[in-house]
């Protein structure tokens, strides 16, 4: 694989908190406008009110922005956040991280969750929520390194449009050999030409010998990505236990994880059958409760939402899609 060449913009040191009851008590902002890096407290309070998550992300761009932000403002922000659970191995789920922005499809505050290791791999790395504001005119890369405690802001032209493929060479190429210790975030071609782009969050299968990844695919903030003239962000983190966490009490967390993770199989082909039919189930139920986004939210339900929903996806797709 061809060897990257960047063009240093900023390196930044830091001392890496250690984890304290799920939180490293500290988020992460980087204006790429100026190559500013500043590290926020997380507060008390701030725990309390928000908990994490969705709740940072949320509290973070509400002081970002203002009341005529767009979404391609350069002080628009990309927030992400994981919560005190978050990279729990134990507890189901908790690989997920929020991503939250000004969404170019509705003008409005837009939130979308999503798998893969960098939510985790960011917190161990020392911060609960990452901000992500400005706007350049080349490929920006952003390493959020958490073993040599170090960020950087990375400039290329060298990496292709296909995602699947810039995976795959950051990967490599911030791995050290380590492919699992690292995570991508992404997009594709798509976000550039079109408002509904999404983010690919990365994993490495080891059995498979290649990065996965999964999708923030909510309200195109993958064309936000694209627009800022971000390539890439990527975190890098080792070993992944119970005890990275720190939790307040290992056991009871335990007991708690494993009482969700039995409701979740015994309930899941009564009530949602997410296994078979994922999300689809959704549809119908929230057409009856009118809680059904139509016409960017102006209506909660659609005559037609039984096109959508599960007997349709039912006859389409089996278990092993």
């Amino acid at each position: 694989m061809t060897k990257l060449k960047f063009k240093e913009i900023k390196t930044t040191s830091y001392k890496r908190p250690d984890i304290e009851k799920g939180y490293a008590n500290q988020t992460l902002h980087i204006n790429i406008s100026d190559a500013s890096v500043s590290i926020k407290p997380v507060t008390k309070k701030m725990k309390e009110v928000f908990i994490g998550g969705k709740g940072f992300d949320l509290w973070l761009l509400w002081n970002a922005v203002k009341p005529d932000t767009k979404w391609n403002s350069p002080e628009n922000e990309i927030c992400i956040a994981s919560g005190p659970l978050g990279g729990t191995p134990v507890y189901p789920g908790s690989g997920k991280s929020i991503v939250t922005t000004i969404s170019p499809t509705t003008g409005s505050v837009i939130d979308s969750n999503v798998g893969g290791y960098f939510g985790p791999y960011l917190k161990f790395a020392g911060f609960d929520a990452l901000e992500v504001q400005g706007k350049v005119s080349g490929d920006v890369v952003i390493f959020i390194d958490g073993i040599d405690k170090k960020i950087q802001i990375l400039e290329t032209s060298e990496l292709p449009d296909d995602s699947y493929e810039t995976s795959a060479i950051l990967t490599e190429h911030f791995g050290k050999g380590k492919p699992r210790s690292i995570s991508v975030v992404s997009t594709g071609p798509g976000a550039k030409h079109s408002l509904i782009g999404c983010l690919n969050f990365t994993w490495y299968d080891p059995k498979r010998k290649r990065a996965r990844y999964k999708q923030a695919g909510r309200g195109g903030i993958g064309s936000v990505f694209a627009d800022k003239g971000i390539k890439a962000i990527v975190a890098r983190w080792e070993s992944v236990t119970t005890n990275t966490n720190n939790p307040a009490d290992k056991e009871k967390l335990k007991k708690v994880a494993r009482l969700h993770s039995g409701e979740i199989v015994k309930l899941d082909p009564k009530q949602n059958e997410m296994a078979k039919i994922g999300t689809t189930h959704l549809v119908t139920i929230m057409n009856d409760h009118d809680l059904l986004p139509t016409n960017n939210f102006k209506y909660g339900q659609h005559p037609e939402a039984s096109n959508l929903g599960q007997e349709v996806f039912r006859q389409i797709f089996d278990k092993g899609f």
